[in-house]
């Protein structure tokens, strides 16, 4: 389980975030709404332990971030929204560099059938050759090589074809399902968080978001 106690979080006078608190259980997907600025990308910065909260405590599978942080981060796949690839290499060429700084080591077969999984199947070709939604699916299974336990994403559909929207979030749903992943999405995209989350938290005043959620039957969890 994810524990976040009152974490804030400010820069210069400028409050971010602001108390929030709410937990993630195994196998869960939270959706993480709220207008630009609003602190989601800092807040999932904070989580994948690259930022400090001014306040409050954050624990990960009952290990405290201030007191484990090298623990902890064993447990975290972080995908920001910028795709962090090697354009010149090919999707196996990638694969095999990243497995090298990982925290778990797996075999070629190992890493190829990650991405078969979620249908990325130009394992030969450079990547600069690949579709947006191919180097999506990518940069997603880099950040899968060690077996995260919490997955943290930025925006990780944007800009591509609905079809390998719609095959990431099968395989997200997959992986929360089978393999009890606890998932933190971050989308504009409402139709997906809908789709794809168990839980919403939404940051910030915008009264877009609640509007829409308040359609559904997906649980709300607000913090202005």
């Amino acid at each position: 389980m994810l524990n976040v106690k009152s974490i804030s979080k400010s820069y210069g006078k400028t409050k971010i975030i602001n108390n929030i608190t709410f937990s993630v259980n195994k196998g869960e997907i939270i959706g993480l709404v709220g207008e630009n600025g609003a602190g989601k990308s800092t807040l999932l910065q904070i989580l994948a332990t690259l930022l400090k909260p001014d306040e409050g405590q954050v624990e990960l599978e009952q290990f405290s971030y201030q007191r484990n942080q090298k623990k902890v981060r064993k447990h975290i796949g972080f995908v920001p929204q910028d795709i962090v690839i090697w354009e010149n290499f090919t999707v196996e060429e990638n694969m095999l560099f990243f497995e090298k700084l990982s925290w778990k080591k797996k075999s070629n077969d190992e890493l190829r059938q990650l991405c078969l999984e979620m249908n990325l199947d130009k394992w030969n070709e450079p990547v600069k050759t690949l579709s947006g939604g191919m180097k999506r699916k990518l940069n997603l299974a880099i950040s899968l090589i060690h077996d995260p336990t919490l997955l943290l994403l930025d925006e990780p559909t944007v800009g591509i074809d609905l079809k390998s929207r719609k095959e990431i979030g099968a395989y997200l749903r997959k992986q929360a399902n089978e393999s009890e992943k606890m998932i933190i999405y971050i989308s504009h995209d409402m139709d997906e968080i809908t789709s794809l989350c168990d839980r919403v938290l939404c940051i910030g005043n915008d009264p877009f978001y609640k509007k829409i959620l308040e359609k559904t039957n997906k649980e709300l969890l607000s913090f202005q």
